[in-house]
């Protein structure tokens, strides 16, 4: 603001003035005093500017131009306080009470809003009389320095000092009594008018087309709205009325002084709008887009409301005006083509950007805070996923996701009611999940990390991630995903999927592409791990996050070998046409090296079945070998064995016990025609693994059995006698007591047998029920005639466990580590690995991993031999 030169005030001219002078200087003051009162008096009387005039040049004449200045703009604030600024504020003290608005009950909708017509229109009207009376001053000014030949500057100098000055009073003023709730009123008077605008045009977008029609329909009826402002007549006339009104509002604040309160007011009442209707979008369905639908409404809505406004003061402001007061740095000076051309303003745009930002920022709020369910209706969440994905690339917000979701994950997943498999489950579905967001695994890596930490520390971890890859549920945790469709031929197609892309980016590899490769190049953000490389040579690999949780592929190769063991073993017949699959897709992730075993095994089952059929063939042939079995019904075509190759499976579990003698002639012809074809392998029968088909005949009833071959040994005992002590049947199988009661309460639970007290009270006879109605009542439920699953009941495994098999192999260490606790007293688990890879010279030597020696050690711990103090192992005392 440019202010003229100050006025140079001789004082020694006072004392050359007479006494004639000082009269005529009382007499001006006086009457422009009086001159100023009356015009300022507030009666609306511009008579007295002709005297003001006068009594103006008198002073001046006498170079007292400061104080005519100081005099009418201190004239001015006293007259606007009283008539203006007091007044103004008086039409609000009703509603100085904010919660009234804030709990919108308000007798009248529409009672602020005239209350706010009403009180701009009485102090612009002041301000609009004020500044004529100044202008009258200026005038005053200006025709004494014409004629005094004063300079034009000088004169313009002086109108824009006086204005500033005086817009200045006003703002001060009107700032100092700013009553708390002025800026309630102006935010609750704009979103009313707001939501107005939206209904219109909600309605309006509802009548182009079906009542009842889809979130996609909307976001096309929504984009259909984008128009012109005078498309729609009534819609255009509607919204051009609303317009006026609000730019008239908007006009008379800013000539207050009150642009910033202005802006805030309308700026907050368009974001609250603007978040309501992305909530109300959003909802909690995660299978439809809603981006486009609310990028539509923000076009039909906001920025058509705002083009309108800010074409409305562009064409009605002047922007050169000295009244104007503070511009908004977002209504920015209309161009020469604006309205009426497409182009939209710099205002316009800056808009657009906030909005959309905006909206952006709530629509990724709404789904990181959903991210959990959206992640379990994977992949039918695929839409908001796509969703939130635009959104990170928009705000760059991806720190939150991580921080927000392992939060989520920790409270809800990683809890002790979770059952591994689902949290596994939850796993894959997160990393397929977030591929879409960070396909270079970059957050992904951060947000699986607790997962991967807290799956550690489970015991069932490995078999689970087994059984998940390859029991054909396709990664699903309902297991409702086609059967001939596992996890691992799921990823396996992702792979060469993503194979092939690489293929086809890197075909047309020429200078050009290169050059617009290094164009788009993007440096790695600051959570990146650096050991992982770039993002660009990066891809996620499903099946090595998995395996990255044990830490190890050994582990997860030898715990599928003891499940495709236990599954081949309880096979009742030959096809194992899924196993090879699931082998071959195992092949190209571990190697074949890693599964040589199991492709033994596989290879022993095809051998087995041609073994089985020559050795069928050749009992044929020669019918006499098997003549003494067929009084009791057996046949070697009842035989199917599986003939393994015992050096390349797992341990399998033995026990002995008596077979019936027509099972085992049957056996011993069947290993002796075998020892002929194979000279000079022999067999050795695992007598208690297998399943054996038993048809029961009773004299009311035949049932018909699937059970493990100790079971069959126990009921074929009650064929010659029918009541049996728990002692006697014992030896005659030959099993210890507690394991015959373990396996007869199968027969018990199926109203076969019936238990009664001997007379020892630790023995116990076993009588079989030839009635049904005898079976009926001791059975006591209808179900116990139903065929059991084959094997045993109680779920024992026939091969041992990883865990087993471990603890058989690291009993060779024991010493070895019992011996370093001795000697070092106390060790840590790092200390006492790496002396046992450089010190156990035990055969085989020491090859285990860090996790593998832990459970081991966590093992003697349980037996009380070692105990665990502060990370530090030590001898038990």
């Amino acid at each position: 603001m440019a202010e003229p030169a100050p006025a140079v005030v001789d004082l020694g001219i006072l004392d050359a003035l007479g006494d004639a002078a000082v009269d005529e200087i009382l007499h001006c003051y006086a009457g422009f005093c009086s001159a100023t009162d009356s015009l300022l008096s507030g009666s609306g009387d511009l008579s007295a500017g002709a005297d003001l005039v006068g009594h103006v040049h008198c002073l001046c004449k006498h170079g007292l131009l400061s104080l005519v200045r100081d005099h009418f703009l201190r004239a001015l604030e006293e007259s606007f306080e009283r008539n203006g600024s007091s007044k103004f504020w008086r039409h609000f003290e009703p509603y100085s009470d904010i919660s009234l608005l804030k709990s919108k009950s308000l007798i009248h909708d529409d009672e602020v809003q005239q209350v706010l017509c009403i009180a701009l229109e009485e102090i612009s009207s002041e301000k609009h009389y004020q500044e004529k009376c100044l202008s009258i001053l200026v005038h005053a000014l200006q025709s004494y320095e014409g004629d005094m030949l004063q300079g034009k500057h000088n004169a313009e100098a002086d109108r824009i000092f006086l204005f500033s000055k005086y817009q200045l009073i006003v703002s001060s003023t009107l700032m100092a009594t700013l009553p708390q709730c002025f800026p309630e009123i102006l935010h609750w008077y704009f979103k009313r008018r707001l939501e107005d605008i939206s209904t219109m045009m909600d309605d309006g977008i509802d009548s182009a087309g079906k009542d009842d029609m889809d979130l996609d329909e909307k976001s096309t009826c929504i984009k259909a709205g984008e128009m012109d402002i005078d498309e729609g007549h009534h819609q255009g006339k509607y919204l051009d009325e609303v317009v006026k009104n609000i730019g008239k509002v908007v006009r008379d604040l800013r000539g207050l002084g009150f642009t910033s309160t202005t802006e805030d007011a309308y700026a907050s009442a368009i974001f609250l709008l603007l978040k309501a209707k992305v909530h109300n979008l959003a909802g909690d369905d995660y299978r439809s887009s809603i981006l486009g639908a609310v990028k539509g409404w923000i076009q039909a809505v906001p920025l058509r409301f705002f083009k309108a406004l800010l074409s409305y003061l562009g064409d009605s402001y002047d922007y050169d005006s000295p009244s104007s007061g503070l511009k908004s740095p977002l209504a920015s000076r209309p161009s020469s083509c604006y309205p009426g051309i497409d182009a939209p303003s710099e205002g316009l745009v800056r808009w657009q950007l906030r909005l959309e930002y905006f909206a952006y920022e709530t629509l990724q709020d709404l789904r990181i805070a959903k991210l959990f369910e959206i992640i379990v209706d994977y992949p039918d969440s695929t839409p908001a996923i796509e969703d939130l994905k635009q959104c990170l690339e928009y705000t760059g917000q991806h720190s939150k996701l991580v921080k927000s979701f392992i939060s989520a994950l920790r409270y809800r997943l990683l809890t002790a009611g979770a059952s591994t498999n689902d949290i596994l489950h939850q796993y894959v579905s997160t990393i397929k999940a977030l591929r879409t967001i960070d396909p270079a695994g970059i957050f992904l890596e951060a947000v699986g990390e607790p997962i991967r930490e807290y799956l550690r520390g489970r015991k069932d971890t490995i078999k689970c991630i087994v059984t998940m890859l390859t029991d054909g549920s396709g990664g699903s945790p309902d297991g409702t995903g086609n059967a001939a469709d596992s996890l691992l031929e799921e990823l396996n197609r992702d792979e060469e999927s993503q194979e092939n892309s690489v293929f086809e980016d890197g075909f047309n590899s020429d200078d050009k592409q290169a050059w617009e490769n290094a164009a788009s190049w993007e440096p790695d953000p600051a959570e990146a791990d650096p050991l992982k490389g770039s993002r660009n040579q990066r891809k996620v690999d499903i099946l090595g996050m998995i395996v990255g949780i044990i830490g190890s592929k050994d582990q997860l190769v030898n715990e599928y070998r003891v499940m495709l063991a236990e599954k081949l073993l309880n096979k009742s017949d030959y096809d194992i046409d899924s196993e090879i699959r699931t082998l071959e897709l195992l092949k190209i992730h571990f190697g074949e090296s890693s599964m040589l075993k199991c492709e033994i095994m596989l290879n022993d089952l095809i051998d087995s079945k041609r073994t089985n059929s020559n050795i069928k063939a050749t009992i044929k042939r020669n019918p006499q070998t098997s003549a003494n079995l067929g009084d009791i019904g057996l046949s070697v075509d009842n035989l199917d064995s599986t003939i393994i190759s015992s050096n390349f499976w797992p341990p399998i579990q033995e026990e002995t016990f008596n077979l019936p003698e027509p099972f085992d002639q049957l056996l011993s012809d069947y290993a002796r025609k075998y020892n002929e074809i194979k000279t000079p392998r022999k067999l050795l029968w695992k007598k208690n693994i297998g399943t054996v088909k038993l048809e029961l005949q009773f004299e009311d009833r035949e049932m018909q059995f699937s059970v493990a071959p100790l079971h069959a040994a126990i009921i074929m005992q009650f064929e010659d006698q029918k009541s049996w002590t728990s002692k006697n049947l014992a030896s005659a199988i030959g099993v210890p007591m507690d394991l015959l009661n373990r396996r007869i309460s199968f027969w018990i639970s199926k109203g076969i047998l019936a238990e009664s007290v001997g007379s020892d009270s630790d023995d116990r006879i076993f009588t079989l029920m030839e009635s049904g109605a005898d079976a009926s009542r001791n059975c006591g439920n209808t179900q116990c005639c139903e065929e059991p699953l084959a094997g045993d009941e109680e779920g024992e495994s026939s091969v041992a466990s990883s865990e087993d098999q471990l603890r058989k192999e690291m009993t060779v260490y024991e010493k070895y580590i019992l011996g370093m606790l001795t000697n070092f007293g106390s060790m840590a688990l790092d200390r006492i690995h790496n002396t046992l890879k450089m010190f156990c010279v035990a055969d085989p030597p020491y090859d285990k991993s860090l996790q593998q020696l832990q459970i081991f050690l966590s093992g003697l711990v349980v037996e009380e031999k070692l105990e665990l103090r502060d990370g530090m192992y030590c001898l038990k005392k």
